[in-house]
């Protein structure tokens, strides 16, 4: 699936052995952490420079510390690995690089039989969503932070320039021209912690989200959903509404007032602490089922 690129793969598998517990290597369960950086390419990158990203390399840390083994990985054109930067010509071929990535974790020895969860966030929880509903039985929980299931109305412009920029991004995929208003300045309240989508997949993340809306209703996995009441590029209406139209038995919604789209990495560091602790609490509950 990558098609004869340098794919980079990330993971954090603790191997303390924890009291009392019974589990291999002490893990509790798995966590595919699946997300993007279009500016500074970083993705949980512990051995990085620790100005990129140091929140989202963080939450990898600290679920691994919690006793869960991480895998994510760098899509094809991001981060450390291969590809036409910040371009995507199809996002279902992107999926695939992922189904393909975790199909082959699954089968180490050392996490075989272990509870498995997916967390999306950025582009990744589109990612998660796509995954978990071309494979439904797959994953023992989903974890989305400010998924994205419809792009907020007033973040869009009118169809006739959308044509215009769908046309654009065949031949500028890397321009910095989507959508109208400053997606970074919404997504990150540190003007330090900013990073910019590229057009095409921007156009890619669009048609995706239009089809995951008419498929809300398939998603049937345990489901945590995280998502800043003050988002301006993904409504929070909208995580009320996939809440609602999941059909999840056990599903849970976190809104957290005041805080921007980007509440893993884009926040006052108390903040997304909080957002961490909530997320390792929602797995603690379910590996103890």
């Amino acid at each position: 699936m990558f098609q004869s690129l340098h794919v980079f793969v990330f993971g954090w598998q603790t191997r303390l052995l924890l009291p009392g517990s019974e589990l291999r290597n002490g893990m509790k369960g798995i966590l595919g952490d699946w997300k993007f950086s279009a500016k500074t390419g970083c993705l949980n990158r512990a051995f990085h420079s620790r100005l990129l990203c140091v929140s989202a390399m963080g939450i990898a840390k600290r679920i691994d510390a919690s006793g869960y083994g991480v895998y994510a990985m760098d899509y094809p054109g991001f981060g450390l690995s291969e590809g036409l930067h910040g371009y995507i010509p199809k996002f279902d071929d992107l999926v695939d690089d992922v189904i393909e990535h975790y199909t082959k974790i699954k089968a180490r020895p050392e996490v075989r039989g272990l509870p498995r969860f997916i967390l999306g966030q950025s582009m990744g929880r589109a990612i998660a969503l796509k995954f978990h509903l071309k494979e439904p039985n797959t994953w023992d929980g989903v974890i989305l932070v400010a998924p994205m299931c419809k792009v907020a109305e007033g973040m869009l412009p009118p169809m006739a320039v959308l044509k215009v920029l769908n046309l654009l991004s065949k031949v500028m995929p890397k321009a910095k021209l989507f959508p109208h208003r400053d997606l970074s300045a919404l997504t990150f309240r540190e003007p330090g912690k900013r990073k910019v989508v590229g057009l095409k997949t921007g156009m890619e993340l669009l048609s995706a989200t239009q089809e995951i809306e008419s498929l809300l209703h398939k998603v049937s996995a345990p489901l945590l959903i995280l998502h800043g009441a003050d988002d301006l590029v993904t409504d929070p209406l909208v995580s009320q509404f996939l809440y609602e139209k999941a059909s999840s038995k056990d599903k849970t919604l976190e809104i957290y007032e005041g805080s921007y789209h980007g509440i893993l990495e884009g926040e006052p560091d108390d903040r997304i602490f909080a957002v961490h602790n909530d997320i390792i609490s929602w797995l603690d509950f379910r590996c103890s089922l």
